[in-house]
């Protein structure tokens, strides 16, 4: 795959930051998936934020922000961020969007669970593609809806998914997580058909599309597909790197659903005034953020071709290859018909390295892990090392 090799130097990717102590989920957190015996000294790859710093402009805008002092309620439909928005749509994915159909709340899963209240009841189905992003899982199963996965590339189960009476939703991830593939202008189209012919409405999930790697390859909004019942959600949380503040904003086709939307998150939910941080941080990535996104894209392009090169060197018949979006290296380990438990003793008694095992991610997982790499090349090549370490233990 062609991944751009050249970033700017004057953006400081290689300096590690120590995180713990920090209440970080990956960092602090892992016992809660490993185990507290095993966590000690475990160097964690694991939950999708990556150990850099948000960039400089964001840093900086925050804190003119907090120096100004008075931290009062805040009404998001401004017009700086929603021209920040709107700019962003229209100088990265070459789309026009219509702000009055925005949308925001605390999270995207927060989104996704207000889309799934409002447009299915319990029991009805939810349409995805498998393996699938384990907080769909959670939240799908939470509200006590039917989970009805297709193999992501397999068009005619989807299609049998779809057919099926009391299938309401088709949940995208777009790009796709955990695999990393961009859906084409052809697959999106013929999403968009599919959903109206059997009548289910869709929600498309586009926080990884600003992480594009491989020449040529272009995330495209369903903003130019969609029909009918409708919602794209987002943030720029992911790219920029500031989950932490929480906040994330969304567009829903329907102006009967947005007006539900907004009327929701205003009275039964309570969230009409967002935590104004994470405006802040919007609006300073989204005007000034260009440039460190494209020098970050290329630095953890490299990351990926060096878990690339040095997997394939020691086991050539995996040949694995980049994915076209993200940071999470999705590792198809079949081939060496290893077993996933005792993978996983390895990595985690042998290697104290934590590294997701597949079947985290349902129907399809297994035999594969997810290595994230949203992190120093030095994190990195202790990470790939680790596993290569243990395969080869494993494998001989």
């Amino acid at each position: 795959m062609d991944i751009d090799t050249d970033f700017d130097t004057d953006f400081d990717f290689d300096t590690v930051i120590d995180r713990t102590g920090t209440w970080s989920v990956q960092w602090d957190g892992v016992a809660d998936r490993f185990g507290a015996a095993a966590a000690h000294g475990m160097l964690p790859f694991t939950i999708s934020d990556m150990d850099f710093a948000s960039p400089p402009v964001v840093l900086d805008a925050l804190h003119r922000r907090i120096a100004h002092g008075v931290l009062g309620y805040t009404d998001w439909r401004n017009e700086d961020f929603l021209s920040a928005v709107r700019l962003w749509f229209a100088t990265r994915y070459d789309t026009a969007i219509d702000t009055d159909r925005l949308v925001y709340a605390p999270s995207v899963l927060n989104q996704l669970s207000q889309l799934l209240r409002m447009w299915t009841g319990p029991g009805d189905g939810v349409v995805v593609h498998t393996p699938t992003y384990d907080g769909f899982l959670k939240a799908i199963a939470g509200l006590g809806r039917e989970l009805r996965g297709a193999p992501v590339g397999d068009t005619a189960a989807l299609e049998r998914q779809l057919a099926r009476p009391g299938s309401k939703v088709l949940l995208l991830c777009s790009p796709h997580n955990p695999t990393g593939r961009v859906w084409t202008e052809g697959e999106l189209t013929e999403f968009a058909r599919l959903a109206e012919v059997y009548g289910v409405a869709v929600i498309s999930d586009e926080i990884h599309a600003d992480f594009l790697h491989v020449g040529g390859v272009r995330h495209l909004p369903w903003t130019r597909f969609g029909t009918g019942r409708w919602a794209l959600i987002t943030s720029g949380s992911k790219a920029f790197n500031f989950p932490a503040l929480s906040g994330s904003y969304g567009l829903v086709g329907d102006p009967g659903d947005h007006a539900a939307f907004v009327r929701r998150m205003a009275t039964g939910e309570g969230l009409e005034s967002p935590a104004v941080l994470a405006l802040i941080a919007h609006i300073a990535a989204y005007r000034e953020g260009g440039p460190w996104l494209d020098a970050l894209n290329t630095y953890v392009g490299q990351n990926l071709l060096l878990v690339a090169e040095r997997l394939n060197s020691a086991f050539p018949q995996l040949d694995w290859r980049p994915p076209e979006a993200g940071y999470l290296a999705w590792i198809d380990l079949r081939p060496l018909g290893i077993d996933d438990d005792a993978l996983q003793r390895e990595l985690v008694e042998v290697e104290k390295v934590a590294i997701m095992r597949g079947s985290t991610y349902g129907a399809g997982g297994d035999g594969f892990v997810r290595l994230n790499v949203g992190c120093p090349r030095a994190k990195a090549e202790r990470g790939v090392d680790a596993l290569i370490r243990a395969l080869g233990r494993l494998a001989s």
